[in-house]
């Protein structure tokens, strides 16, 4: 047998002296230890082939060009006379990757970074690219202090030249902030600087917003923090010349020192423009935020650049560069401020485009599109296609692209990409109260049905003292205009005295047919016209609607129950304001509603009845994960003109109340508000007033409540947007207007007895809520506990309801 010579055995000794390095004709190519890449592709790789005379370069070569294939880890050639042997041991194949001990890291996080790394199930292993990934792991836990991390990959042999690779996480503890020193700061107070930071030692408990875990990314934007708390005062020159980060023997603690070089205040002495100012100079010398000899303000500065960018932007050019030169005088401590402009070029829309509407039609989206095509870009008018969208309440998220047109220089498509929500809701409610006991909601509503933007609903509620069915449609672009359209019917049958309300029956059936005019993007104004039908019945009168009675012609003396029947035509008016930020779990603006409804003049009752609604949320942080909800309520109804001799009075079976989910939680429904004065003859030929427990509601209310919206814990961040968490104080108080608390003789000493016309006696509850938008619709649960209550209330502390959200 022929003995073999040794030519190379790494690419990386063709610079030595090699054993049968003489240059020779190849016959023959042979490949051993193949197992998963085939000879064909092997043979591709080299830039060698038969009849070739090669050297020890061309080897080297040879051998680099396999190595570069990445799938071999050792690569020997030989020569057997004219022939040449290649021998070769193959990585292994990846057959399954696995984490260890890894907190600060999910698993979905190192899978996407490995894969990017060309680590993967079925890929050859790279022991060289492992190092690399252990490497920037740990600077990934350096970064964020814990600087006792270790990673280590542990590759486990299996049979057919495959591998099990895990990797071993050990985090430790994140390094504390024992002490952060400043050096060089002469005006301002270690206290004041640090009062900036993020980032600080001695945390206090209640400092929920600063961390003594020392992190390089929160340092690096405290630094931006610091040099913004100076150019705010006027210190342009200021800079931080040294940050030094010295960590202790155990690794355990870190300090901070920082050297600052503060320089000295500026006042400004004058702010110009220059550059293509597009014919706009006077309204952009309006924006500029100083007076001759004002001190330096960084942030204003910022704001003035960010308004002349939304001018440019709003008169089409996308991208504007605008930049503060400041021009110094050193002697007189004075800066003049150029602002050059630079518009770019005007760009036009070619194209709008939506995606992730598979159950919206596009006209529907469309409509609400302010930008044009064929005109230019108004970044203004984007905003408020986007705006628009959000407020439908059909979509979870909504996100706007400008999309360069291949080719042009002045043109893009703008791409909204929706994220579709569930726009439909199968409500179901469950609710228990000593009074109502078990109810029962069943409904369909779809607010954007078979993706026309239509609201269609149907909803049926029974209960104990309810049963309820009303059909309901709108179609919020009629015409082209954006005139609304809508209407309901409805068929009501109330058992007030099962509802904790003082006895009487209500079979009502009617209709309403109701028009929007849309006055500008923010407020929009209605008009309905409507029908009801009230039948009451099993009325035992009652000290507070003996006036309506007899306004009806019937007497309120007979002892026994009242029947009577109304038909009444009524005019309604709203105005409706919304500013939120979008119709789904808002999180910033301000909603506003005011509706106005009268009876005709006919009517059997003749009565007004006004109520306003607001809400307002207020973000407490940049992300919005902190948002506080002000919401309140007020409403006021009474009659108008005389039947007979008798003045109308509101209608008792249109009385407010409180309690329960929508109004004051912590309370069952109805429960909490005036009672019901019946007259005793138990004591007295002329009988005596004595207050029940039956709430009997007032023609006047007011509602308040304070919200913290919080992140909802355990909650991963793709599913923050479908869930909220809130804690809350209701207040609510309903009082009668009408009521005389010293006539005749009332019974001051019954538990129940109260001035029912002072609203002050007002009721509240604290609580916490948890809302959901399930596949179902949203889900609501919420436990209270009344904080001010009055004898008679029932508490509710837990309620749970589907299909409505707060």
């Amino acid at each position: 047998m022929a003995i073999k010579k040794l030519i190379l055995t790494t690419a990386l000794v063709s610079s030595m002296s090699v054993y049968g390095a003489e240059r020779f004709v190849v016959q023959d190519i042979q490949v051993d230890g193949l197992q998963r890449v085939t000879l064909g592709a092997a043979l591709l790789k080299m830039p060698v082939r038969v009849g070739d005379t090669v050297g020890s370069q061309d080897i080297a070569d040879l051998i680099k060009a396999l190595y570069s294939s990445g799938n071999f880890e050792n690569i020997q050639v030989f020569r057997d006379k004219g022939t040449l042997v290649v021998k070769v041991k193959e990585r292994p194949t990846i057959s399954s990757v696995s984490f260890s001990g890894n907190k600060a890291i999910k698993d979905e996080q190192l899978t996407d970074n490995l894969k990017a790394s060309g680590v993967r199930v079925g890929e050859a292993l790279d022991r060289t690219a492992l190092s690399n990934i252990e490497k920037g792991l740990e600077d990934f836990y350096y970064s964020v202090g814990k600087y006792n991390a270790t990673v280590k990959a542990v590759v486990t042999p299996l049979p057919r030249n495959r591998a099990d690779l895990k990797f071993v996480f050990t985090e430790g503890v994140s390094a504390k902030i024992q002490q952060i020193n400043f050096i060089g700061n002469h005006v301002f107070s270690d206290e004041e600087l640090l009062a900036r930071f993020d980032l600080n030692a001695d945390v206090s408990w209640w400092n929920f917003l600063s961390s003594d875990k020392y992190q390089k990314q929160i340092l690096a934007g405290d630094l931006e923090k610091l040099k913004s708390f100076y150019l705010d005062r006027g210190y342009l020159k200021f800079q931080v010349d040294s940050t030094q980060v010295s960590i202790s023997p155990d690794k355990k603690g870190v300090y901070i020192t920082l050297n600052l070089n503060e320089g000295r205040p500026y006042t400004v002495k004058k702010v110009s423009f220059r550059g293509d100012l597009i014919g706009k100079e006077k309204e952009f010398e309006t924006l500029v935020p100083f007076e001759k000899g004002d001190i330096y303000k960084g942030s204003s500065v910022t704001a003035m650049e960010s308004s002349i960018k939304k001018i440019l932007g709003e008169s089409g050019y996308a991208y504007p560069t605008v930049r503060t030169i400041p021009e110094f005088d050193d002697d007189k401590q004075e800066v003049s401020l150029v602002v050059q402009v630079s518009p770019g070029k005007r760009i036009y829309v070619r194209d709008i485009r939506f995606v992730g509407n598979t159950v919206t039609k596009d006209e529907v989206l469309r409509r609400e599109m302010r930008q044009m095509e064929g005109s230019w870009l108004n970044s203004k008018s984007i905003d408020a296609g986007k705006t628009r969208l959000n407020r439908l309440g059909f979509f979870e998220t909504v996100d706007v692209q400008t999309v360069r047109v291949p080719g042009s220089d002045d043109q893009v498509d703008l791409v909204y990409n929706v994220k579709e929500a569930n726009s439909g809701s199968v409500n179901f409610g469950i609710g228990y109260g000593t009074e109502s006991g078990m109810s029962f909601q069943v409904g369909l509503q779809q607010e954007n049905f078979l993706g026309t933007g239509n609201s269609v609903g149907i909803t049926t509620t029974i209960n104990d003292y309810q049963k309820n069915v009303t059909l309901s449609y709108n179609d919020p672009y009629w015409n082209l205009d954006g005139v609304s359209l809508g209407g309901k019917i409805f068929y009501n049958e109330f058992e007030a005295s099962e509802a904790g309300i003082v006895d009487y029956t209500n079979e009502s059936y009617g209709t309403n047919l109701t028009w929007g005019f849309p006055y500008d993007e923010l407020n929009r104004f209605a008009f309905g016209i409507g029908y009801t039908h009230n039948m009451i019945g099993n009325l035992s009168p009652y000290l507070q609607i003996e006036k309506f009675l007899m306004s009806q012609g019937i007497d309120a003396n007979t002892g026994s129950t009242v029947n009577f029947v109304t038909d009444d035509f009524d005019l309604d008016f709203t105005w409706t304001r919304n500013n939120l930020d979008k119709g789904y779990f808002p999180t910033e603006g301000n909603y506003q509603r005011a509706s106005y409804k009268i009876t005709v003049p006919g009517s059997d009752t003749q009565y007004f009845k006004a109520q306003y609604n607001v809400r307002q949320y207020i973000p407490l942080t940049k992300q919005h994960d902190f948002t506080l909800l002000l919401r309140g309520r007020l409403g006021y109804g009474n009659g108008y003109g005389k039947n007979g001799d008798n003045d109308n009075l509101y209608p008792f079976y249109e009385n407010f109340y409180a309690g329960g989910f929508s109004t004051l939680r912590g309370f069952s429904s109805n429960s909490a508000g005036p009672r019901a004065v019946f007259k005793s003859f138990a004591d007295s030929n002329n009988g005596t007033l004595t207050a029940t427990n039956k709430s009997a509601g007032g023609n006047a209310m007011m509602q308040a409540s304070a919200e913290l919206i919080v992140p909802t814990p355990f909650v991963s961040e793709e599913a923050q947007n479908q869930v909220r968490t809130s804690v809350f104080y209701d207040m609510a108080s309903v009082w009668d207007t009408e009521f005389n608390y010293h006539d005749r003789g009332s019974d001051y000493g019954n538990a129940y007895y109260y001035d029912y016309s002072d609203p002050t006696n007002y009721r509240s509850s604290y609580g916490a809520a948890l809302q959901w938008m399930s596949p179902m619709g949203p889900l609501v649960f919420a436990i209270a506990k009344p904080i001010k209550k009055y004898e008679g209330d029932d508490e509710e502390f837990f309620s749970f309801t589907i299909g409505k959200t707060f």
